[in-house]
């Protein structure tokens, strides 16, 4: 049972890779939009506090995003979790910390998928053009001037993680660029080792 983070700009296949790992490992996605929509409609305290929050147009604070994950840690058996999309800043990484130590869990790898930009921008494009010939949504970020938005934003806030990490000696870098599955094979190759 390994808990890890992944790191990697939009669009860099965090989200594919962590379904991976859930189907192979049984281990559980900590997707903090997934839980932000899910509190949403939970009925609990912290659901009506991040309802409150997000019909008032408000950011949600880092002391409920860590209740959340505080909530999920308690209440979901497991085989291990995939924290995507938390961290994004060194406060929250701080406190992420804490509160694995404080549950006697530890983290056991933060794997960063290095993408070239370049390419991922043409992987948003060619992603977006699949779903409209497919005659599926395109999902509203999926446009080069919006990614470019989220890339910026993403090295800006989340980048600092990369040599947090690296201090601490957990960071793993893997190449993002690879085949999917190319991909799945190096990050089963740590876990492996963790």
């Amino acid at each position: 049972m390994a808990n890890i983070i992944l790191l990697g700009p939009p669009g860099a296949g965090k989200g594919t890779q962590a379904k991976r790992l859930q189907d192979a490992r049984g281990m559980v996605q900590l997707s903090t939009g997934d839980m932000l929509r899910e509190a949403r409609t939970s009925g609990t305290d912290m659901g009506r506090k991040v309802a409150k929050v997000l019909d008032e147009g408000g950011l949600v604070t880092d002391d409920i995003v860590i209740g959340l994950i505080a909530e999920k840690l308690e209440t979901t058996g497991h085989g291990g979790f995939i924290f995507d999309g938390f961290p994004r800043t060194l406060k929250q990484a701080d406190a992420l910390g804490a509160l694995l130590a404080e549950k006697g869990l530890t983290l056991d790898a933060v794997i960063e998928l290095v993408v070239d930009d370049t390419a991922l921008v043409g992987r948003i494009v060619k992603r977006a053009d699949e779903a409209r010939a497919a005659g599926q949504p395109v999902r509203r970020d999926d446009t080069p001037e919006v990614f470019e938005v989220r890339l910026r934003e993403y090295y800006k806030n989340t980048a600092p993680l990369i040599g947090y990490y690296w201090a601490k000696g957990d960071l793993v870098q893997l190449d993002g660029m690879g085949e999917m599955q190319a991909v799945a094979d190096a990050i089963a190759a740590v876990l492996d080792k963790a």
